[in-house]
């Protein structure tokens, strides 16, 4: 009875078109039997918010109930295998048309460099997201800094006394963000300092250092954002 009933639910899935099915549960080694000869690859005890990331990634509903699966549950991808990745097994789905979930996968040689990736991107994704929603985007390599400590050094000369100090001050404190870049590129920063502030004014409010040449060039026709 039982063999009977795993025959009929496979069938049912085959049915429907799908050639691929991710089950939240386990499956029963017979079930999954029957599946391979059907054609159908079956991945088993995945997590709920991979399922539903899965069903954002390819469209596909979540269907709680095998009897009631039709055509128009299915979802889509190019293709769908499993890779070993280190000591793990992985289920790769690629190809999925308009995806509204992906996965991105990072590795690295310690634990702490993956945490430390995992920050980094994690911030790259907050970036991008407020980049789409505002449209507004800055030239990077120091360039805002030092456009900014140019003009409050310019608003600084309009003043007088403690507020003419702190002015200058704070026109100081923002060359400390291209200095560090260029002590972290192994260049000299005060030749990056002076080089950024002849650029900037000549005009010049998207330059910026590019750390891996040493040169003042155009950081938003860079890509450097």
């Amino acid at each position: 009875e039982e063999e009977r009933i795993l025959k009929e639910m496979v069938e049912k899935i085959k049915e429907s078109g799908a050639n691929v099915v991710f089950c939240q549960k386990g499956i029963d080694d017979l079930a999954q039997h029957y599946l391979a000869k059907a054609g159908i690859l079956a991945v088993r005890r995945v997590k709920k918010s991979d399922m539903e990331k899965l069903s954002r990634a390819t469209g596909a509903k979540i269907v709680t109930k095998i009897e009631s699966i039709s055509p128009e549950d299915l979802g889509s991808a190019e293709l769908v295998e499993e890779r070993k990745v280190g000591d793990d097994r992985m289920v790769f789905v690629e190809g999925c048309e308009n995806p509204k979930a992906v996965t991105i996968l990072l590795q690295g040689g310690t634990e702490h460099v993956v945490d430390e990736l995992e920050r980094g991107m994690n911030d790259m994704l907050h970036v991008v997201a407020e980049v789409l929603e505002s449209g507004k985007i800055l030239p990077g390599g120091g360039a805002p800094e030092i456009e900014l400590s140019l003009r409050l050094r310019e608003f600084a000369s309009t003043l007088s006394g403690r507020e003419q100090l702190a002015a200058e001050a704070f026109a100081e404190a923002m060359e400390i963000i291209p200095k560090t870049l260029a002590e972290n590129a192994g260049l000299d920063p005060i030749d990056a300092i002076v080089d950024l502030k002849a650029a900037h004014e000549r005009g010049e409010k998207s330059a910026g250092l590019n750390v891996f040449t040493g040169e003042v060039v155009d950081m938003l026709k860079e890509g450097v954002v």
